[in-house]
Order: C-alpha cells, then sequence, then structure tokens
C-alpha cells in the first residue's frame, strides 16, 4: 500500500480533465507538456493509486518538476484539491523510490532531517553563515576558489542568505503587553528561516500587534512546523513536528495564531488533516486551525488601526503563492498598504505568477525558478516602484537576490514592516 492509494479515491478522481488549470500553470506554460501540467500531473496519481502504475523514478521527477503554487487549485472549477494529491504523490515517490545518489541522500538527511530537528542547528547554522559574511570570507572565496568550481556551484552560493545578527529570541520577549487595555491575546510564530533572515519582519510584526491592541505570546524556542517536510515527501515527520509546534502554546488563552509567512500558514491551516487519525492531537489539531491566522488577515478581522502620518514611495505588492492561491488570501495584504497614507501603490502584472522559489525549488531546480524570476523581475520593473511588498520569507529572498544581481535598487519589505516603519514614524513625529 501507498499514499496515493491509501487516499479517499474521492480526492484522486475530482479532476475532470477540462484544462482550465493549464495556461495557470508555470511549468505548463514553459514547456507545453502535457506530463509537466496540473491535469498530465493528476492523470499520472490517479493511474498509481488505480494499480495501474507504479511510482517510478520518472513520475518522481515529474512530482518534483511541480512548483506546489497551486494556481490550479485557484483556477479549477471542480475544487480539486491539489494541496493534498501533491503531498501524497511526494509521499508516494519518496516511499517507493530511494534516493537516487549518495549526495541526494546526504543532502535530504541533512537538511530535512538533522538542520530542522532542533532550531538551536539551525540557529548554528546562521551564526557560520553570518560570521562567513561579516569575516569577509565570502567576499574571498567569492574572488578566489568559486571563480573556478562549475557554475552551478556559483549559482548555489550566490543564493546565500544574509543572516541577521540577532535572532527572535533577542529581539523579542516571550509575553509583551499592548499599551493600553488589550483587546485581544494572540501567539506569534517565528518561523525557521524567518527567524534566521527576517527576525526584524517578527519584530514588526509583534510591534503591528501592539499598536492594534493585541497583548503578544511569542515562545523563545518554536519547533518548525514541518511545511518543508510535507511539502518534499516526509508526511510523519510533518506529523511529528506539528504535534511539537501544537504544544508550544496554550492554545485555550489564545485569540489567534499569527503567521507571517505565506508558506508556512498555509500548511498550518491543513493540522486538522495531517493529525484527523491522531487520537491524541485531532482535536487539538482543529482548535489550531480555528485559531491560525495570516498578519495581514488578522489585523482586517479586528480593524487596523491606519497610520497618522504619511510615509512617501511607490510601491507594487507581489501575492505569494501559498498566501492567494493556498490560504485564499489577497485583498487584505492591499488593504493594509491602502491604509498607509502617502503610499502610491502600482498595480504589479501576473502579480500571482510564481517567482520561482516554492521552498527549496530554487535549488533543485534552477533553471526553471530563474525563468520564473526573470519574468517576475520584468514586471517589476514595469511598475517604476521603489519597493516590493510580499509576505512569504521565500519570495523576499528570490526577488532580493534576483533584484541584487540585476543591480536594481529597489527595496523588498514585508506589507506588516512598511505598516511598522508608518507607526515608528508616528511615534516619533
Amino acid at each position: 500500500m501507498g499514499y496515493l492509494t491509501d487516499l479517499d479515491y474521492a480526492v484522486v478522481q475530482q479532476c475532470m480533465h477540462c484544462g482550465m488549470c493549464l495556461p495557470t500553470c508555470p511549468t505548463y506554460v514553459e514547456t507545453k507538456a502535457e506530463r509537466n501540467s496540473p491535469r498530465g500531473r493528476i492523470a499520472l496519481m490517479r493511474a498509481i493509486a488505480d494499480g495501474k502504475l507504479e511510482a517510478t523514478k520518472q513520475f518522481q521527477d515529474e512530482m518534483y518538476f511541480c512548483l506546489g503554487c497551486l494556481a490550479c487549485e485557484t483556477a479549477c472549477p471542480a475544487g480539486v484539491d491539489y494541496t493534498q494529491l501533491f503531498e501524497m504523490a511526494r509521499a508516494e515517490a519518496e516511499q517507493k523510490q530511494a534516493p537516487r545518489s549518495p549526495l541526494r541522500r546526504l543532502s535530504r538527511y541533512f537538511l530535512l532531517h538533522f538542520l530542522f530537528e532542533r532550531q538551536w542547528k539551525l540557529r548554528l547554522l546562521g551564526r557560520f553563515l553570518f560570521l562567513y559574511r561579516v569575516l569577509g570570507v565570502q567576499k574571498l572565496l567569492r574572488a578566489t576558489l568559486l571563480k573556478w568550481l562549475p557554475e552551478r556551484y556559483r549559482r548555489l552560493e550566490a543564493k546565500t542568505p544574509v543572516v541577521r545578527r540577532e535572532f527572535s529570541p533577542e529581539l523579542i520577549q516571550a509575553g509583551e503587553k499592548a499599551p493600553g487595555t488589550a483587546r485581544h491575546r494572540v501567539g506569534v510564530l517565528t518561523g525557521c528561516v524567518q527567524d534566521l533572515i527576517y527576525s526584524d519582519i517578527n519584530r514588526d510584526t509583534v510591534d503591528v500587534l501592539l499598536a492594534n491592541g493585541c497583548d503578544v505570546v511569542t515562545p523563545s524556542h518554536q519547533a518548525c512546523c514541518g511545511s518543508l517536510h510535507a511539502h518534499n515527501g516526509e508526511y510523519e515527520w510533518a506529523k511529528s513536528y506539528a504535534r511539537r509546534l501544537i504544544d508550544q502554546f496554550e492554545l485555550d488563552s489564545l485569540d489567534a495564531i499569527i503567521s507571517n509567512a505565506a508558506g508556512c500558514g498555509s500548511h498550518l491551516k491543513h493540522f486538522d488533516r495531517l493529525l484527523k487519525n491522531d487520537p491524541a492531537y485531532a482535536a487539538k489539531a482543529e482548535q489550531w486551525v480555528a485559531k491560525v491566522r495570516d498578519i495581514s488577515e488578522w489585523l482586517l478581522e479586528i480593524g487596523v488601526e491606519a497610520p497618522r502620518v504619511e510615509i512617501e514611495g511607490r510601491v507594487t505588492y507581489h501575492d505569494p503563492c501559498h498566501l492567494c492561491h493556498g490560504q485564499k488570501i489577497t485583498a487584505q495584504p492591499r488593504e493594509l498598504l491602502a491604509a498607509i497614507p502617502g503610499l502610491d501603490i502600482a498595480p504589479l502584472p501576473e502579480s500571482m505568477w510564481c517567482c520561482g522559489s516554492a521552498g527549496i525549488y530554487n535549488l533543485i531546480q534552477p533553471e526553471m525558478s530563474d525563468k520564473l524570476l526573470q519574468r517576475k523581475l520584468d514586471h517589476i520593473a514595469a511598475t517604476g516602484a521603489e519597493v516590493v511588498a510580499t509576505g512569504n520569507p521565500g519570495c523576499l529572498l528570490q526577488i532580493q537576490n534576483g533584484l541584487a544581481a540585476r543591480g536594481a535598487d529597489i527595496e523588498v519589505m514585508h506589507p506588516v514592516s512598511i505598516l511598522a516603519r508608518a507607526y515608528r514614524a508616528q511615534r516619533s513625529s
């Protein structure tokens, strides 16, 4: 038996093969190959569920060529749950196909198991990457050794993120009180990659919540949410991480659990499905899902306080795939930006088209990822914006690296950071 054969067959047979998803699928648009489309991939999944095909190496390759951007879900008139199919298909591929090389086996173990097992391990790597940059080692290697390495290694090193000097526990207290009378009490998720390279966004998130009447609880040593594992075929690990994260929050005492990372947020809202057969956690997971909110979603739900000072600048907004397609949140981030006086908001053509980050897709499929990135950067340039706003760490890093490679002087920010900047300007005025 396998993940696809054990899946509720009603999910497998939802697809009507109408083709409405084809023009929304980035890989199909690039290749025009049916197997690279959602319809083609679902046909493969159904054949495996029916016992007509085996989960071969070719099936594994196709599942990892898919971005998992979920644009097909938005386009689908039949309501196909591609999120569940996609995760089960990758899990099936990993179950039936052993890793193809020692290097792949080692890299998967290091990335998915060792590094994310405990946050201190990831932070230790973060410290190393911080020193790698500030001590000049990165600059020296780029000027010498890296010039002689194959292009794929040079491109990989170029994606090295700028790690923050301080991580979230150094910037955020475990409990912080809103000024005056609090209207709500919320928990904030600091994330994994978010904690290392965008801990300032976590601080901005807390500041904005405080300014909007929320007492904030931020556990200092949070577990990984498991989204990376669920999206890469390690479903049992994803369940383990979900349980650990739930245990770190006192759900009965919180009005909401706040996420500021679209990819994580989309996964967090599926904990009920992930743990539905777990007698100890099924009810907790349902309670969790009922309280998880994206930061923009929550602020609009409670009524965001508009800043009273102007912040000048031309801003354009890129929709993270797992926010617009995974969580169906599109209006709220734009409404947050529109609430800031002085901002000139320029529409971004193809704002919902994937930027090519897609978790670790830019590492395992660099050519397709770069094609999508260049398409996104061309549209950004056409807006004349000084700032690109987006709500996911993968998108932030992907677009930042792409703009830097082009030498473009455009800032990339989370919408909540722009709002936090306006609040700070208001306090100092």
